[in-house]
């Protein structure tokens, strides 16, 4: 029996609590194994100046979930040729890991636009998603695909970019990051101006 391992794709620019609460409750809300947080590489829709190297943002990402054993970090996409695509990353990690069954995590928001993704179709197809609700999202023309399970998790509204712009201007952010991720990023100095 494959081990099912839920996929959490991001940025984590800096990874938060919101991020950690959405994966417990995924986990405690689904047959779900454990998840791998799969930090991406700098994305090329998205701003870099703000954007700390991949190591830091995979440092922060361990340090956050160090103390759960059913969440791993992945830096699987930093090896890959760039941009990196999901399905690649799926096909890699099988590959790799033929001992687990791989699924995906994502937003409501993501799954309203995943016909814009590469290869969407081949996704819908071959992988379980398992979806969260995004204010102002229901998920569009996928909403009762059969490969996807809606996940009652709570609307989390913290953002990476709204703790940045605080640290940015010297506003308190310690409640919304877990305690030693706050630390290191304090340590660091990481997203001052």
């Amino acid at each position: 029996m494959k081990k099912k391992t839920g996929l959490y794709f991001g940025s984590f620019n800096p990874i938060h609590n919101g991020h950690l609460i959405i994966a417990e409750q995924i986990l405690a809300n689904s047959d779900l194994q454990e998840i791998w947080f799969v930090i991406s590489p700098h994305n090329p829709l998205k701003e870099r100046a703000s954007l700390l190297d991949d190591h830091h943002r995979l440092a922060l990402v361990k340090i956050a979930i160090d103390d759960n054993p059913s969440f791993r970090a992945s830096d699987i996409e930093f090896t890959l040729p760039k941009p990196s695509y999901t399905i690649h990353t799926l096909l890699n990690l099988e590959s790799k890991y033929p001992t687990h069954q791989f699924c995906l995590i994502m937003g409501s928001d993501n799954l309203t636009i995943i016909n814009k993704w590469f290869n969407y179709d081949q996704i819908l197809e071959h992988y379980n998603i398992y979806v969260y609700p995004r204010p102002g999202f229901d998920g569009g023309e996928f909403y009762n695909h059969r490969n996807i399970s809606w996940v009652n998790a709570p609307l989390i509204e913290i953002s990476s970019s709204y703790i940045r712009n605080s640290i940015a201007y010297g506003k308190s952010v310690r409640y919304l990051l877990q305690p030693k991720v706050y630390e290191y990023i304090l340590e660091m100095h990481f997203y001052e101006k």
